[in-house]
């Protein structure tokens, strides 16, 4: 069953409205028809199995059925900041990270960043890049939307983790903890920041200045992992660490 995202506001307990790009997917792509049914969520955690009423170039809407209760997210919120990738990496790195069940993103700009998006292609991009998150949420079918921010600097970004109740950079060096062991210190509801440094990683003096800030310097495993693959690690692990208590739990 077809899966679709739609505004909070237009998302209520007996009925929901769903506009934009999506209208035209079920009506032209789909070519769903009055009774048909398919699957909705807020993007904030609420989902419904709902039945087409009616349908029109500009809306499509739809009767709830029934209200699910689904368990499909993190019960931590993982946050990737990505240091900006070259070419179409930064395309797989949404896509697969909403898969895995990452929260929120953010692109900053580094010391050793190469790409540089002006005003103009940034919003293009972002644009994009937004297209990508909800179609991988709804593939996957995530109840929460990944957020996807404007890209940062790397000042900003470390001045974002304020907001978290545990943050990280991925920086290979003696002494380093592992993410794992982060992972272990977490709870159900707490939040994580991980930095992931772009194709060059983070110079010395970067890593100095997340430290300066709190941020624990972590191991990604002995192997030396590309940029595009950093944050899959990071995300793998938690799933691993959370969703296996979880399971664990409800079988006993």
């Amino acid at each position: 069953m077809q899966r679709y995202f739609v505004e909070p506001h237009l998302f209520h307990e007996h009925e929901l409205t769903i506009i934009g790009d999506d209208v035209h997917h079920i009506v032209n792509v789909m070519r769903a028809r009055i009774g048909d049914e398919i699957l909705v969520s807020d993007g904030a955690g609420r989902s419904a199995r709902a039945r087409l009423v009616s349908l029109s170039a500009k809306e499509v809407q739809a009767e709830v059925i029934e209200l699910l209760q689904e368990e499909r997210e993190l019960p931590i919120r993982v946050t990737i900041g990505q240091g900006m990738p070259k070419g179409e990496k930064m395309e797989w790195i949404l896509q697969k990270g909403t898969e895995l069940g990452a929260y929120s993103f953010f692109p900053f700009s580094s010391e050793r960043t190469i790409v540089k998006l002006d005003a103009k292609k940034e919003a293009k991009k972002l644009e994009r890049w937004r297209k990508i998150v909800k179609e991988a949420a709804e593939q996957s079918h995530r109840a929460v939307l990944p957020e996807l921010l404007a890209p940062v600097s790397f000042r900003e970004a470390l001045a974002a983790g304020q907001a978290y109740t545990h943050v990280a950079i991925a920086y290979e060096k003696e002494g380093s903890t592992t993410v794992h062991e982060v992972l272990e210190q977490m709870s159900a509801g707490d939040s994580l920041l991980v930095l992931i440094g772009p194709e060059g990683g983070f110079s010395p003096e970067e890593v100095a200045q997340a430290e300066s800030k709190g941020f624990l310097t972590v191991s990604l495993g002995p192997r030396i992992l590309r940029t595009e693959t950093a944050s899959q690690y990071v995300l793998a692990a938690a799933s691993y660490q959370f969703e296996r208590k979880a399971s664990s739990h409800r079988k006993g």
